[in-house]
């Protein structure tokens, strides 16, 4: 890795990123910052390293139409900038800043979208979860599920009974949607404190 793609992402570049993620040369169906957001922490908090080319076909959903291989350089380290930020802060403990709201109301500016943008956050998250799902919750399946219920819930994506429920409690489903954060930690030192 270069010195370029190592150190902390600034917002300047948080910017940039966001900027051509929402452009023409990128698919309708690609991430945008927060879903990408959502897939890095799942990437990093993952038991099994996943290889940077398969976390990039599924951010991107197909190859971006780059104007030039210094554009396409560009991006990949501001994505790889991005991916050891938020690594880096939960190796050190850190709640990760979320690019979002921690709710699941939508925002009077958002009454035109369909989901909430802790809602985008979660399911990409989850898919990022999908990619190695055995991995998962192959060794303790009740504590995985248990920290990753406020996610689970949070993404909309699942049509269990508990899950359900929690959705239509507006107020519990808004107390697990302020837990994000810090479950990430958990969930991370779940798979990775033995290492440290």
């Amino acid at each position: 890795m270069s010195s370029a793609t190592t150190g902390l992402i600034t917002e300047a570049e948080l910017d940039q990123l966001e900027t051509f993620l929402f452009s023409s040369a990128v698919s309708e169906d690609a991430l945008d910052l927060i879903g990408t957001h959502g897939l890095l922490c799942a990437i990093n908090i993952s038991p099994v390293k996943i290889p940077e080319q398969e976390w990039l076909d599924l951010l991107f959903d197909s190859e971006p139409q780059w104007e030039s291989d210094a554009q396409k350089e560009e991006i990949l380290g501001l994505l790889r900038k991005l991916h050891y930020t938020i690594g880096n802060d939960l190796y050190n403990d850190q709640e990760t800043l979320l690019p979002c709201e921690l709710t699941l109301d939508l925002d009077e500016e958002d009454e035109d979208e369909d989901l909430a943008e802790l809602t985008i956050w979660a399911q990409s998250f989850m898919e990022g979860v999908f990619l190695r799902e055995e991995d998962w919750f192959g060794d303790d399946e009740e504590t995985v599920a248990g920290l990753l219920l406020p996610i689970m819930v949070a993404s909309d994506l699942f049509e269990d009974k508990e899950v359900l429920e929690i959705r239509q409690d507006r107020a519990l489903s808004e107390e697990m949607a302020e837990q994000i954060p810090e479950l990430l930690v958990d969930l991370y030192l779940h798979y990775h404190a033995p290492e440290k």
